[in-house]
């Protein structure tokens, strides 16, 4: 599943080249031409994959965005511990303004951090913050891992899953919810991104074998506030629509029937 952190740098990637780029990310291209997709263009598909790979790069687009503003907002309240789940190709550590004293904790299984070990290296990338890294499966005992590389479970933590949840069944997300509200000190901040109601429906079901689209299996539950209520966290649900209308870039279609709030979600610990 982490190769699909090489299809979202070369989103990425692309975003930084516009002159109106909601961010910047210049490793991503490293990754990106290492992976194979860059210089690319996209293989001949039909209408119905052309509209998703358009519909997900939308929202890789947003969803960073998204989270870098609830990272500043973090840091602005004085954390100065980061833990990005399920790292992959995030290049935050390096792309960001970090406050003196962060340390920002890239928890993921080894291949890919060796992958980015390795195009890091070749770009002489050098980041802004003191960067962990923590070889872990998400499946396993990542919090002894976390802990054991320097993380303190008693100073306030912001923890980041992105592009994560969707491919975890209901109960791998209640467990991962749960080990890291056991881990989160007072006034520790979480972004998650989760895939909104009816997305598998409409982009997975008929997705190619194989593809990123083909594994997901977790949609936003009902009432994404009340649940991470039951996990001791105050949360603010957004639609990727909102969002994407704030940071000037409508959606130019019209909501769907039944459009809920979900998808993008900021929590504080209580």
């Amino acid at each position: 599943m982490w190769a699909t952190g090489v299809g979202v740098a070369r989103v990425q990637a692309l975003e930084s080249e516009r002159e109106d780029a909601l961010f910047r990310d210049p490793p991503a291209k490293a990754f990106a031409t290492a992976g194979g997709l860059w210089p690319s263009s996209p293989p001949p598909e039909d209408e119905a994959a052309r509209l998703r790979r358009r519909a997900v790069s939308f929202s890789v687009v947003i969803r960073t965005r998204f989270l870098d503003d609830l990272l500043r907002q973090a840091s602005g309240a004085g954390i100065r511990q980061v833990v990005l789940l399920g790292a992959g190709m995030d290049s935050r550590a390096f792309r960001m303004d970090w406050p003196e004293g962060t340390r920002v904790f890239e928890v993921d299984t080894a291949a890919p951090l060796e992958f980015k070990a390795a195009g890091l290296r070749q770009e002489r990338a050098v980041p802004r913050c003191e960067r962990i890294t923590v070889a872990a499966d998400l499946r396993e005992d990542w919090p002894g891992a976390l802990v054991a590389a320097g993380h303190d479970p008693a100073a306030a933590t912001a923890w980041i899953a992105e592009g994560l949840l969707i491919y975890l069944p209901e109960e791998a997300v209640e467990l991962l919810t749960a080990r890291i509200g056991e881990r989160s000190a007072p006034g520790s901040r979480m972004g998650l991104t989760l895939g909104s109601r009816g997305v598998i429906e409409r982009f997975g079901a008929d997705a190619p074998p194989g593809s990123a689209a083909s594994l997901w299996v977790s949609e936003t539950p009902d009432d994404p506030v009340g649940w991470l209520a039951g996990h001791g966290w105050e949360a603010t649900a957004h639609t990727l629509r909102e969002r994407a209308a704030a940071y000037g870039r409508p959606i130019g279609i019209p909501a769907q029937p039944g459009e809920r709030i979900g998808g993008l979600i900021s929590a504080v610990r209580r």
